[in-house]
């Protein structure tokens, strides 16, 4: 399959886990109306609360949030990106930040847990250690599918190029950046660095995200759709919704062509200082 229908979900999630739920299940279902296949909800699609509530709604995987997840994605024999949740691993006192496949028989086929965490101080803007509550994974993973092959990351990733790179290297066409992304850097940097890193890899970019004011900053919303030349092919407005578009993965080689990046690439001269 070379062209496929893509769908975004932003949302609005709070600390109402059965609220969130619903509201997810509604807007993919008015994706799937318009013809998506392969549907992507954005970062903690099922829960953004306080610190102190966050152990007691994290979930194991599988567990209560990936059994509605795989009924959606059998329900309406799609693709679904699962943006990400609080994944509670037995053993371990931090909770990992995780996203998971589903094919549309809902089996999980791929899971990637955030590398990078959101460690920051920005003046006048969000002062977050995400470290001291979060553990980072430590793999970088691609899901081959039937409509493409999926790159995983999640949110502060987008800042990483080599993350991109790699995910490109390993045979990446279409990649997720669901994200939470803050209010005060998402004006200036959202937008160009999703376009970099779908300029820079010849792939697409799709990146669902979250909107309105949560407990330690408001989010910057514009979920958007980029095309490997770095032209947006969907954005959303404020407000919760689904979003759109017809990928061609066809355009991946053509550009690739065009602009050998990939292949002029010399990993010989490139020496870590």
């Amino acid at each position: 399959m070379k062209a496929i229908r893509v769908g975004l979900m932003q949302m609005d999630s709070q600390d109402q886990k059965e609220r969130n739920m619903r509201r997810a299940s509604e807007l993919l279902e008015e994706a799937v109306s318009r013809g998506a296949t392969l549907v992507g909800l954005p970062e903690y699609f099922n829960f953004i609360g306080e610190e102190n509530q966050e152990s007691e709604q994290a979930e194991t995987i599988p567990g209560p949030t990936t059994t509605q997840m795989a009924e959606w994605a059998r329900k309406h024999h799609i693709w679904l990106h699962g943006g990400s949740l609080l994944e509670r691993v037995d053993g371990r006192d931090k909770l990992f930040n995780t996203t998971v496949v589903f094919s549309p028989d809902g089996k999980i086929v791929s899971r990637y847990r955030k590398i990078h965490l959101f460690d920051v101080d920005v003046m006048g803007g969000p002062a977050v250690q995400e470290s001291t509550i979060r553990e980072p994974g430590d793999q970088i993973v691609v899901c081959p599918t039937p409509v493409g092959t999926i790159g995983l990351s999640i949110c502060y990733d987008l800042r990483f190029c080599e993350v991109y790179r790699i995910l490109a290297l390993k045979g990446a066409q279409v990649v997720f950046v669901p994200s939470m992304f803050a209010d005060l850097t998402g004006r200036d940097h959202w937008e160009p660095l999703l376009k970099a890193r779908a300029i820079e890899n010849q792939f697409f970019v799709l990146a669902p995200a979250q909107i309105g004011k949560k407990p330690l900053y408001s989010c910057y919303g514009h979920s958007i759709i980029v095309d490997p030349w770095g032209t947006v092919l969907a954005q959303a407005p404020d407000g919760e919704t689904s979003l759109l578009a017809d990928l061609d993965l066809e355009k991946i080689e053509v550009i690739r062509k065009q602009i050998p990046c990939l292949k002029n690439r010399r990993p010989s001269a490139y020496r870590w200082p």
